[in-house]
C-alpha cells in the first residue's frame, strides 16, 4: 500500500488498533494455558497442555508478526491466531478452569475446605 500525503491513515491505524487487541487476546489466552495444570486437559477431555501451548504460542507469534508490522485482516495466518486463541479462551479455558485437583496437597477436609 502507497500513503500519499497521509492517505489511508485511519483506516491503517483501525488495522493496526484491531492487529494489537489481536495480539493481545492471543497472549492472554497463551498466558492463561501456561498458568493450568497439564492434568486438567486431559481430564476434560481436551487436547493436552503441550498441544495447546504449542498451538497458542505460534499464534501469539503471528499475532506480534501481524501488529508489529500492519499485516491487515485478509490475511489468513492473524486471522486463524486469532481464531485458535478464541477456541481456547471460549471451549477449553471454561472447562479447564473448573477442574479441581482432589486430594493433592490440598487442605479439603470431606466437607470443604478447613
Amino acid at each position: 500500500m502507497i500513503v500519499v500525503f497521509g492517505a489511508y491513515t485511519p483506516l491503517r491505524d483501525f488495522f493496526f488498533a484491531l492487529g494489537l487487541a489481536a495480539f493481545v487476546v492471543e497472549a492472554w489466552a497463551f498466558i492463561d494455558a501456561i498458568r493450568r495444570p497439564g492434568q486438567a486437559f486431559v481430564a476434560t477431555g481436551k487436547q493436552t497442555k503441550q498441544l495447546w501451548l504449542i498451538i497458542l504460542g505460534v499464534a501469539a507469534v503471528v499475532g506480534l508478526y501481524g501488529a508489529a508490522y500492519g499485516v491487515g485482516p485478509v490475511s489468513i495466518l492473524p486471522v486463524a491466531a486469532f481464531v485458535a486463541a478464541a477456541i481456547y479462551l471460549a471451549d477449553v479455558r471454561p472447562k479447564v478452569k473448573e477442574f479441581r485437583n482432589n486430594g493433592a496437597g490440598t487442605s479439603s477436609g470431606p466437607y470443604g475446605p478447613w
